[in-house]
């Protein structure tokens, strides 16, 4: 007969769930205040703006600027505390995943972790892991099977992670690089805009941990899938 896996190898990933939306929408506030401050920086620098020359108050200049540092600064600190938790969180709904259903991965757990930390490969690893743990998690009555299971919610928060990444190393260089006011201002533009896009992605990660801790919950309840085994021959 087939041998269930053991789910008292499950962990609930609640607790974790609730602790990574809480630090999401700190990240999400923070994101806001650091938008705020590049506004302010901006129009500052368009106030003083003259035929490609800056005039602006030097006292006025120091205090913006302060202001934009500080924002910058929480916001560093609040995503490393939120990436920590997010991570610990993604490790054990992977783990609880390998329970529902072994076969449904093509990485094994430790790269819930590693995955990350890969250069250019963390742009797909952790994608991998997580399409993994999604289609274990899916209830086992989805039409056509789990691999069928709507994946537009993982896609759309991969898709704004991955895009977040990308424009903000591009914003950064433009904004280290400026020496004109107006290439400033350009890299201040595109900064707020990965503050906005950083904004959605937060979100978007809350929807994704609240679904699928919600549907390891269910998948919990329904037990795990059978152990297949090969038949027996007769003699």
């Amino acid at each position: 007969m087939p041998t269930p896996a053991r789910l008292d190898h499950l962990r609930s990933p609640v607790g974790l769930a609730k602790a990574v939306c809480v630090l999401l929408g700190a990240v999400a506030f923070t994101d806001v205040l650091g938008a705020a401050a590049g506004i302010h920086t901006r129009m500052l620098l368009v106030d003083g703006l003259d035929d490609g020359f800056l005039a602006v108050d030097e006292e006025a200049w120091d205090r913006a600027d302060m202001l934009y540092r500080a924002a910058g600064s929480l916001q560093t600190l609040t995503f490393l505390a939120c990436a920590v938790v997010f991570i610990v969180w993604f490790r054990r709904v992977r783990l609880n995943a390998e329970v529902f259903d072994p076969q449904a991965h093509s990485r094994r757990p430790g790269w819930a972790i590693g995955g990350w930390f890969v250069p250019v490969g963390n742009f797909w690893l952790p994608y991998r892991v997580a399409s993994g743990v999604w289609t274990a998690s899916a209830p086992t009555d989805t039409p056509g099977g789990r691999s069928a299971a709507p994946r537009g919610l993982l896609n759309a928060w991969w898709a704004a992670l991955v895009g977040t990444e990308i424009l903000s190393r591009a914003a950064g260089r433009v904004y280290d690089k400026a020496e004109t006011g107006q290439k400033i201002i350009d890299g201040l533009d595109m900064i707020a805009f990965c503050d906005a896009l950083e904004i959605a992605a937060a979100v978007l990660a809350i929807l994704f941990v609240r679904r699928l801790t919600e549907m390891q919950t269910l998948r919990a309840m329904t037990g795990a899938l059978p152990v297949e085994r090969p038949p027996l021959q007769a003699h």
